[in-house]
């Protein structure tokens, strides 16, 4: 798992830090993108829309366009799209820490496409930054 990362530019604790944000980040947006998918399956897919606090009870799927109280589809699709943008500056941050080439970039940002796919491209990625980690450390 040889890296282009010399140990004089980078940081360890720093470096730990930075792919701790990301590996939350990471896991939230997933979570997020997974409740976004199911949402966008009962909308399109059966015409109900997820209701909280309305009159039918707490927490509810009624009819496309009768939410009366908070419409919690809209609120799942408002977040996950905040928190892609806070997913992307952890990802900003683990590859420029990193001084990555490009393509990396754009592969831990596809992380916040796909429903599950997150989960993997975390996982890889966590593992790349450690063994970067022991390499600087001198425990390879």
């Amino acid at each position: 798992m040889a890296s282009n990362v010399s140990s004089r530019t980078v940081v360890p604790d720093r470096l730990q830090g930075v792919l701790g944000w990301y590996r939350i980040a990471a896991y939230i947006t997933g979570i997020l993108l997974i409740l976004l998918s199911v949402e966008m399956i009962a909308k399109y897919g059966f015409g109900a829309e997820l209701e909280m606090g309305g009159s039918q009870g707490f927490m509810v799927f009624v009819p496309d366009g009768t939410v009366e109280a908070i419409n919690l589809s809209s609120v799942i699709l408002i977040v996950h799209g905040w928190f892609y943008v806070v997913y992307l500056f952890a990802c900003f941050r683990l590859w420029s820490t990193l001084r990555w080439p490009f393509w990396r970039f754009l592969w831990l940002a596809s992380g916040g496409l796909l429903p599950f796919l997150s989960f993997p491209i975390e996982h890889y990625a966590t593992k790349t930054v450690r063994g970067v980690l022991a390499e600087i450390r001198g425990e390879s």
